[in-house]
């Protein structure tokens, strides 16, 4: 695509302008779920995911709820040990389900490197939201790259990100790969989730030790199948 009158950088800039107004349109739907936000910081790609004003966690009120589930429960919240407990139990919910803020940078391939990038073992946790129990393992995240690169921290970043909210592991897994999909537009992308579900093991079929697999392919890591296989055995799972 020609622009005249502009550089090549400036013609580089202007792209990374549309792309992310591109992704600015097209999760329009979920920015409110996910705060998407475009960043002003030049010409470079950003992305600036947080947390939105109105979706924060009212602390005060979680503890009162608390408090009144532990008392249908039975329970003495009265008793030694127990008084703070639902102040406490209302912070650590707010942490789990507040994403931290961060902004996505991605940087030109100069080098045109066309191999996999792929970060294995990224640690995560997240809540169930059908028992508002944490179900936690490791994310394999890869891409293709085609003109845009980004910083390998980025990626745990992303895990997490999408992590600290009420969550499937299955709509993790795509949300995580569509971003990437989206704020790269790489060649392809490739997300593996192992982990364990408390919801399995402590309850239910109290299937202790099984671990959930899923995972999200896109453009040639999942069209090309020697691509898709390079990126599956680079990933692996831990054991």
């Amino acid at each position: 695509m020609s622009h005249p009158g502009l550089g090549t950088e400036d013609a580089r800039e202007e792209l990374d302008a549309q792309r992310i107004l591109a992704i600015d349109d097209r999760f329009d739907f979920d920015r409110r779920w996910h705060g998407w936000e475009r960043t002003d910081h030049g010409a470079r790609a950003h992305l600036h995911l947080h947390q939105p004003a109105d979706r924060g966690v009212d602390v005060d009120k979680a503890a009162d709820a608390v408090a009144d589930l532990l008392d249908a429960l039975g329970v003495d919240t009265a008793a030694d040990g127990l008084a703070d407990t639902p102040a406490r139990v209302a912070r650590s919910f707010a942490e789990m389900l507040t994403p931290e803020p961060f902004d996505v940078t991605t940087f030109p391939n100069e080098e045109g490197y066309d191999e996999l990038v792929v970060a294995r073992a990224i640690p995560f946790a997240s809540l169930c939201e059908h028992h508002l129990l944490p179900f936690s393992g490791h994310a394999y995240v890869g891409y293709l790259p085609d003109e845009r690169l980004v910083g390998l921290s980025k990626l745990a970043r992303v895990v997490d990100h999408f992590s600290r909210r009420l969550q499937v592991q299955e709509r993790l897994t795509a949300q995580v790969a569509n971003f990437l999909q989206t704020a790269l537009a790489p060649k392809g992308v490739g997300v593996v989730l192992e982990a364990e579900h408390l919801c399995m093991s402590l309850r239910g079929v109290k299937a202790e030790g099984s671990r959930t697999v899923t995972s999200a392919l896109k453009g040639i890591v999942r069209d090309d199948p020697r691509t898709r296989s390079e990126f599956l055995s680079l990933a692996g799972t831990r054991r």
